[in-house]
């Protein structure tokens, strides 16, 4: 499964319409609906650094947490549809309407209150462990969930998010089960791993990366058909 991250604004950028005034005039707000340390977040601050370059802005970064992000998608929803405030978010944006139907709740937002601007990147999830814990490999995590069914646990970025879907898809496939931990981002999903909250996690890479080129994590498995240029 890959996430991607992708910025979304309520309508495209101004001067794709010649008949209204130079776009931006005043400093653009990027909502980031995750804490610090996740991917969004990772990849949105350098992001809205060149954006201010190009757009000669400012383009403040606000983190509006909460729900597995869908309190800071809603804002953006929300807000008045003139280019000024910006989402940067990842495929579980389209995931929420829809889980809050199955769920009889009325959705907080439509996919059709966004405009997309652009796919900024696209990356594999992956498998990571505590690199001092008992996992070795992918196939001694798999035989350890069939012996103890529901008893490893794995953190996420919230109920819904992408890492967790991508987490159950994989236990669905290896017919295993493991026990779900929802944390309100990425950020705080690895923080729960390192400090030993938890025993496994999803993450993009970007996210991962550090801790794994650190010898804190160890990457088990990428959701990808080819080995991955950040972990050969």
């Amino acid at each position: 499964m890959f996430r991607h991250a992708l910025a979304a604004a309520l309508l495209a950028f101004a001067p794709l319409v010649p008949a209204q005034d130079p776009y931006p005039t005043k400093p653009v707000t990027m909502i980031v609906p995750f804490p610090p340390g996740g991917v969004a977040d990772i990849v949105g601050r350098p992001l809205a650094a060149v954006m201010e370059k190009t757009l000669k802005q400012p383009v403040v970064v606000v983190n509006r947490t909460g729900a597995g992000g869908a309190v800071g998608m809603a804002a953006v929803a929300r807000a008045a549809p003139d280019g000024y405030t910006i989402l940067m978010g990842l495929s579980s944006i389209s995931v929420f309407p829809v889980s809050d139907r199955i769920n009889g709740k009325t959705p907080a937002y439509e996919m059709k209150d966004f405009a997309p601007i652009a796919l900024v990147t696209a990356d594999p999830t992956v498998l990571v462990v505590r690199a001092d814990g008992p996992y070795k490999s992918l196939k001694h995590f798999v035989e350890a969930a069939k012996s103890n069914p529901g008893k490893i646990n794995y953190s996420s970025a919230g109920v819904y998010s992408t890492l967790h879907v991508a987490m159950e898809i994989f236990a669905h496939a290896a017919g295993i089960k493991l026990f779900h931990v929802p944390y309100q981002g990425g950020g705080p999903a690895v923080t729960a791993l390192l400090g030993g909250q938890v025993e496994a996690l999803a993450s993009g890479p970007a996210a991962a990366i550090g801790q794994i080129k650190g010898g804190k994590m160890r990457a088990l498995a990428s959701w990808s058909d080819k080995r991955l240029a950040l972990l050969p």
